[in-house]
């Protein structure tokens, strides 16, 4: 994600979301508790562009998604967005796909580490964005469901179809994608769909002691973690061993690693600058 701004300044108010930030935590709340956060056009929109100026800004080292009420996302709103795509034309169905899709790859792309805090149902569009997250921290109420199938569309939607057995191996992902039936929390953890299994309402607490621990990290070398991760997903090893090769003699050029040599040396922590 390009650092170089646009012409358009920062935006202040979004309509479909809600905001907060502190010290390099940015907290994106769904926030639309009495349709259980259902996703409508605007706020994949929201969603797509916030996480846009974020990536440019480079002032926040981690973001926590987080669900209102009673659960994280219910996925796709079924008035606002199936009633109106029966009405859409090919080029129209086209677009608005393409820009679910955009929203997977800005949570991928971003130079900050994503946890996605879980509670009640993440199903549908929500369970995607939960599974396109760098970490899944989830309470016992945590309920996971691919519905794709369930309303006569491929289980592959907003990149799921790669990401999921990428997370949970083949067998797995076919499982829950062809069937669309819910895998609550304990099952998600045992197959590695969450990172971690949390007490009941703790969700948001842990997300945000994580994201607090990634935060005061050294952020240029999780950024380049994360990069890695998602690029060497398809490469041969040859091909990542020496774009990691690149990368390592990179950072050995940063603040960071001299940082650490430095703090080592005199016995103290590291004091991270992120570049």
């Amino acid at each position: 994600m390009s650092p170089f701004p646009s012409s358009a300044p920062r935006t202040d108010d979004w309509r479909h979301l809600r905001l907060t930030t502190d010290d390099g935590v940015a907290t994106v709340t769904l926030a639309r508790p009495e349709k259980l956060n259902a996703l409508t056009f605007g706020a994949y929109a929201d969603l797509r562009d916030l996480l846009a100026e974020l990536s440019r800004e480079r002032t926040v080292r981690a973001l926590v998604l987080a669900g209102e009420g009673r659960g994280f996302c219910s996925g796709g709103d079924v008035d606002d967005i199936i009633g109106a795509t029966l009405a859409m034309d090919t080029a129209q169905l086209l677009d608005f796909n393409r820009m679910t899709g955009q929203v997977v790859r800005a949570l991928r792309e971003t130079p900050f580490p994503v946890i996605a805090a879980v509670h009640g149902v993440a199903a549908g569009a929500g369970a995607v964005l939960a599974l396109a997250a760098d970490f899944r921290i989830a309470d016992p109420s945590a309920r996971f469901a691919f519905l794709f199938t369930k309303v006569g569309l491929s289980g592959g939607d907003m990149g799921a179809a790669y990401l999921l057995p990428r997370v949970v191996g083949l067998g797995h992902a076919t499982r829950l994608l062809m069937l669309g039936e819910p895998v609550r929390a304990p099952e998600a953890e045992r197959i590695g769909l969450i990172s971690e299994l949390t007490e009941e309402g703790q969700a948001d607490v842990r997300a945000a002691a994580l994201a607090r621990r990634l935060a005061d990290g050294p952020a240029l070398a999780l950024a380049q973690t994360k990069a890695l991760l998602t690029a060497e997903l398809d490469m041969p090893l040859a091909a990542a061993v020496e774009m990691d090769a690149a990368t390592q003699a990179l950072l050995m050029h940063g603040d960071d690693y001299a940082e650490f040599h430095a703090a080592f040396t005199e016995k103290r922590p590291p004091k991270w600058q992120g570049r």
